[in-house]
């Protein structure tokens, strides 16, 4: 094991317990963590971005799956739609990619204000985000089953990405129908992005989800924990009557599962800065609040239906506080590579770590 190899492993457990954070206390993210670290053999955050540096280069189409519309007003909800684009524009930074959210209808608005937040020309073709630079692109999925594959080979055929990624997308069980938390039936509110999800699975094409509960798409990928201690999750534990469960059957090749999946994001965006060297692919704190301000006055709600800049429930300064950490932890380990070397050397001498590597 080297300095780096260390370094790299325990910055990773730092944003993946920093994305799990567990202020409200009900432990459901634990509960996914646990499956999902031994699923991926390492931290979740560095795993998800060692993938992108291994798989995105300057100039590759990247589709970002995103949006969850809430039963109470039928209306999308900030968490997903918030960290997709953050997601959008760190690969646009990190690696010159050409990021394109894919998502219902009901997020379009808060995707064009979201663009300016992040500094992206946003353009509703795959082609003129090709052509023209600092660009990223949006495509509204259909929430009609049947059309959604059709449409969904469509879209590959007109740009076949590098990777797909997911994040707090709805998942259909099983039986094809798609729940809320509380295990109530939102089938009918939902794009069918799995359907693209599993297309693309289907051309060989990898994938990353982010989830943080277990009802989103790629989260079948622990999905015997899900269904034995998520509530409404197991078969016939959901109160639609489908007697599916709430648990996603898409599995993806890999997870992050997070207490609120924009801080799975954002683990992910500065688990990208650490392993790029380009401090710069990590947001900045204002940009945060912005995004969150943006996406409130696009109509998009709270995780209880309220119309308040939130995500989850969770207010702009919790959120900007957990983004301040992890940006602390990637950027404060580099600056003291040479102060303690002889301390990493003594340390990986006693092999204590030796085996937390995969």
């Amino acid at each position: 094991m080297t300095q780096y190899e260390l370094t790299k492993l325990n910055i990773g457990q730092n944003l993946d317990d920093l994305m799990n954070l567990d202020p409200r206390g009900y432990g459901v993210c634990r509960i996914l963590y646990g499956a999902a670290r031994e699923y991926t053999g390492k931290p979740l955050s560095i795993n998800a971005a060692e993938k992108l540096t291994e798989l995105v280069k300057d100039g590759d189409v990247v589709y970002i799956i995103t949006g969850f519309v809430l039963l109470q007003h039928k209306k999308a909800e900030m968490d997903g739609i918030i960290g997709a684009v953050l997601i959008a524009r760190a690969l646009a930074v990190a690696f010159g990619a050409k990021p394109v959210i894919v998502c219902p209808e009901d997020n379009l608005q808060a995707v064009e204000k979201l663009a300016f937040v992040v500094g992206l020309h946003l353009y509703k073709s795959v082609g003129e985000v090709l052509e023209y630079p600092a660009s990223m692109g949006v495509i509204t999925f259909t929430k009609d089953a049947e059309k959604a594959r059709s449409d969904a080979k469509e879209i590959l055929k007109t740009a076949k990405p590098s990777v797909v990624i997911s994040t707090e997308a709805p998942g259909a069980n099983k039986a094809g129908v798609y729940h809320n938390a509380t295990g109530l039936n939102v089938t009918e509110l939902e794009a069918k992005t799995d359907i693209f999800f599993r297309e693309a699975q289907k051309n060989g094409i990898p994938t990353i989800a982010i989830g943080d509960l277990g009802n989103e798409i790629g989260m079948a990928a622990i999905k015997p924990r899900i269904e034995k201690y998520v509530p409404y999750a197991a078969e016939g534990r959901c109160r639609c009557g489908c007697g599916g469960g709430i648990a996603a059957d898409t599995a993806a090749d890999h997870i992050i599962t997070a207490t609120v999946s924009d801080w799975g994001a954002n683990a992910l965006i500065a688990a990208l800065a650490f392993l790029t060297g380009k401090p710069g692919v990590l947001h900045s704190d204002e940009t945060q609040k912005r995004a969150v301000y943006a996406a409130s006055e696009s109509g998009m709600v709270d995780m209880y239906g309220w119309l308040l800049p939130a995500i989850d429930g969770f207010d702009i300064e919790i959120n900007t506080a957990v983004l301040r950490l992890m940006r602390e932890c990637v950027s404060y380990a580099p600056k003291l590579e040479e102060t303690c070397k002889t301390w990493f050397e003594k340390t990986i001498e006693l092999g204590f770590f030796g085996d937390k590597i995969k």
